[in-house]
């Protein structure tokens, strides 16, 4: 189906608004509507009117002109300039806009007829026959049209010399044009018939030029006509029994005895009568399929969803040639759908290979969708399968880089794919190829860099682009100065992350450079690092000297570690004390607030009350946000921006009252797993709704548990199902929650400590909860709520609290939460 809803079709190529024609001028409407005015009246009106039209169609080029020439991506002013400049018969600046249009856009089938014609017309001789040829073979490239194909066969039948003559060579070139249309379009089944009837038609005007006395010139020319029936009789598209009933007639005409009986299918070979029964129920699997697609009416997401309905059908067939039909023409319809773009290519790629087709494919659909990072990943995979040449393969990483997409991650699957074919061919190159140097994977590798530093500094996806670049200048390039260099470069973008550091020390520990990896060492071990960072490394350089250094090289590491460790202890400890002394100073103002009872006598407190309450908040307030500054600072690699976010998340999670009524418990959780991983895990499960990882509220470490809710039941008896499971090297221990029988048997509050604060699980009301609600004794905060505490018996009775008993310090109550 032609592309008439993304652009209109262009008007006829016309003459100027003002001109004039002898003797068929039509009437002004002034003058249709008054008929006592004057000729002299009605063509200064028309003078006006031309005028005056023509005026704003200047207006309108000039301002699509600017707004072209600032952006030529601009695909709605393209086509309005066009169709303007056609009103105006500006050839040239027609012919310049088309051919602009087209190197950026695939243009619609109607326009490229329009195209076809406006040359054809304006134009004669050999040299404008192939430019109209030229600007046929462009429009059939870019989409299936049944319409434009034959436009373009009877363009060759009406203006090619040999054709026209119907001499040997011109009967021969043109069997080759109806041979490549029916294998683009002989497969549609709507419209393909269109172009097997043309095809018969040619052939048919060939046996009436074939002398009479010339009996076997003239059978064999019978007997391609028959073939073609029969081929297209084995080919399901519409009116099947019309094109039997024609096939029988013209049998007749050549003098075939043919039964004429009441079944369509009497008289004929037994051969083409099966085939053509067996293409008739082909035909009548896809009748409902054609059905929906063709209506117009229908919203286009439906309608795609019809179309990729009829392909998986198609695909099930088992028939590549009928299956690519049917992307051309979805593609047709909906030309700028990446997906359908990536399916058709997927699809191609698994079936074809490699090939011509392929790369063909390609090269249409970056331009139809040029902001899908993944096509364009994809064409540079398909073109170096097919053993394009770099050049080739260079122009299409160029144009790539050209194109703006969504998300960072396809750029860096951009560099990486050409990084890894350049890597490829410099370390297996294939015979008679031109052999690479090694430098051009250098600079790319510095142009990845240079693009993609700005925006992943601090990011695992630069650390890989560095670490395989320094690889390769190691083993590929065999320069060590260079994969230094590489390393170093990473450093001054990248230093604060603990990763980089590591990545160069192995890389000199696999060289069996081991000064240069003690050296290091040495000049990170005293930096800052996001979380544990800094104690890591520093228990890392103290390793590596117990493995590959003298005892010598281990005491100056020892003493040199002592003192870092002992800093950072107590930098952690003043930090970790002045963020308690915060949040008990704002636990007891809450309490305080609490206990105020409400007045019915409302006051407005005095001006210099109000200032001097104001001033002190604000002094309170500073000296907070400066604590929470330092303190967030150290927690920033704990996925804690700062402290004060913390806080707020803190609260907010104490306000939760999370129900547990379909929920999974999970244990013994390698400390290292995330949320995602554990999404992951439960995937063939299903049904994930959220997920809770319990984590030390001084430390934001994982405590090593989890709650996973499901939506029913029926994925959480699944998820339980995966008990024992290994996740991350660690068999999981996976029981169902159940906070009710947890309230049931204890008759309190199940409070859960986590890493942005308590939750509370309760079936009454938190207005309605006293004091009594928190479990007191054993710490029973990670135990599943349908296992019964560690030591606790309903039968055991109830152990009284004195009520002089001392209260625990802050330090006491951390030491023994810590311990816990």
């Amino acid at each position: 189906m032609e592309e008439e809803t993304l652009n209109p079709k262009p008007e006829t190529l016309t003459s100027p608004p003002n001109s004039h024609h002898d003797g068929d001028q039509p009437m002004p409407d002034a003058a249709r509507h008054n008929p006592n005015s004057s000729a002299s009246d009605s063509d200064s009106d028309s003078d006006s009117s031309s005028n005056s039209g023509e005026a704003l169609q200047n207006m309108e080029l000039q301002t699509l002109e600017a707004e072209l020439a600032a952006n030529p991506s601009n695909y709605d002013a393209n086509v309005q300039y066009i169709k303007i400049l056609r009103k105006t018969a500006d050839i040239e600046k027609l012919r310049e806009a088309r051919e602009a249009m087209s190197k950026v856009f695939p243009l619609t089938p109607s326009m490229w007829k329009d195209w076809a014609e406006d040359e054809a017309a304006m134009s004669s001789g050999p040299e404008a026959f192939a430019t109209v040829q030229k600007i046929y073979e462009q429009g059939v490239f870019d989409y299936l049209s049944v319409s434009l194909w034959r436009e373009y066969l009877k363009f060759v039948q009406e203006n090619d010399p040999s054709v026209k003559e119907a001499s040997p060579a011109g009967i021969s070139k043109a069997r080759d044009f109806f041979e490549r249309a029916l294998t683009a379009a002989g497969l549609h089944v709507s419209e393909g018939n269109k172009i097997w009837e043309a095809y018969r038609e040619y052939e048919q005007a060939i046996l009436h030029t074939i002398d009479g006395n010339d009996a076997q010139a003239r059978e064999k020319q019978i007997q391609r006509i028959r073939v073609i029936y029969q081929r297209q009789l084995s080919v399901p598209h519409v009116d099947m029994r019309s094109t039997l009933l024609a096939y029988k007639a013209w049998e007749m005409e050549q003098g075939t005895v043919v039964d004429t009986g009441s079944s369509d299918q009497d008289g004929i070979s037994t051969h083409v009568a099966s085939a053509f029964q067996k293409t008739l129920d082909i035909y009548n699997a896809r009748v409902h399929f054609e059905e929906l697609i063709s209506q117009h009416d229908m919203p286009d997401r439906e309608r795609l969803k019809q179309f990729t309905n009829y392909l998986k059908f198609e695909q099930s067939s088992g028939d590549p040639a009928r299956v690519q039909v049917l992307y051309e023409r979805a593609i047709t319809e909906f030309p700028i759908e990446g997906q359908l773009w990536l399916d058709y290519t997927r699809y191609l790629d698994k079936t074809l290979k490699v090939g011509k087709i392929i790369s063909n494919v390609y090269s249409r659909a970056i331009r139809n969708c040029p902001w899908v990072g993944e096509l364009w990943v994809r064409y540079l995979l398909s073109l170096e399968r097919g053993h394009a040449s770099e050049k080739e393969i260079a122009d299409v990483f160029s144009r790539s880089q050209q194109c703006s997409f969504s998300t960072l991650d396809e750029y860096v699957d951009l560099f990486l794919t050409r990084i890894d074919g350049l890597r490829r061919r410099l370390s297996c190159p294939v015979e008679g190829e031109h052999t690479l140097d090694y430098s051009l994977l250098r600079d790319t590798f510095q142009f990845a860099s240079d693009y993609l530093s700005p925006q992943m500094k601090n990011t695992d996806g630069l650390l890989h682009l560095y670490a395989y670049w320094a690889r390769l200048e190691l083993h590929l390039g065999k320069d060590l100065v260079a994969a230094r260099g590489v390393w170093e470069s990473l450093l001054k973008i990248s230093g604060t992350m603990m990763e980089s550091w590591q990545g160069y020390i192995a890389m000199e520990i696999e060289s069996g450079h081991v000064h240069e990896a003690r050296s290091l060492y040495r000049r990170c071990y005293s930096k800052k690092f996001a979380g544990t960072g800094s104690e890591d490394i520093c228990y890392l350089w103290l390793r590596y000297e117990r493995e590959f250094g003298s005892l010598d090289d281990f005491d100056h590491a020892e003493r040199k570690v002592a003192a870092r460790l002992q800093e950072l202890q107590l930098l952690r400890s003043k930090q970790e004390s002045k963020l308690t002394e915060v949040r008990e100073n704002s636990s007891e103002k809450n309490v305080r607030d609490k206990r105020k009872q409400p007045s019915d006598v409302r006051y407005e407190q005095p001006p210099a009350k109000r200032q001097k309450d104001a001033g002190q908040k604000t002094k309170e307030l500073e000296v907070q946000n400066l604590v929470e500054q330092n303190v967030g600072k150290e927690m920033k690699a704990k996925g804690v921006s700062d402290v004060q976010n913390e806080s707020k998340e803190s609260v907010q999670e104490k306000t939760k009252v999370y129900a547990d009524q379909c929920t999974a418990f999970v244990s013994n959780l390698n400390v290292q797993a995330s949320n995602e991983d554990l999404r992951k895990f439960f995937s063939d499960v299903g049904g994930v709704v959220a997920i809770r990882i319990l984590k030390d509220k001084f430390t934001g470490k994982s405590r090593g548990l989890a709650y996973v809710d499901f939506s029913d039941d029926a994925h959480l008896a699944a998820a339980v199902a995966k008990n024992k499971q290994t996740l991350l090297g660690k068999k999981l221990s996976i029981a169902r929650s159940d906070p009710k029988r947890g309230k049931k048997e204890h008759g309190h509050t199940d409070k859960i400590g986590g890493a942005s604060g308590s939750r509370e699980i309760s079936s009454e009301p938190r207005a309605h909860q006293g004091s009594d609600s928190v479990i007191k004794g054993k710490n029973t905060f990670a135990v599943p709520r349908n296992v019964a505490a560690l030591g606790w018996s309903t039968n055991k009775p109830k152990t009284e609290v004195p009520d002089d008993e001392k209260p625990k310090s802050n330090d006491e109550f951390r030491n023994m939460f810590l311990k816990g």
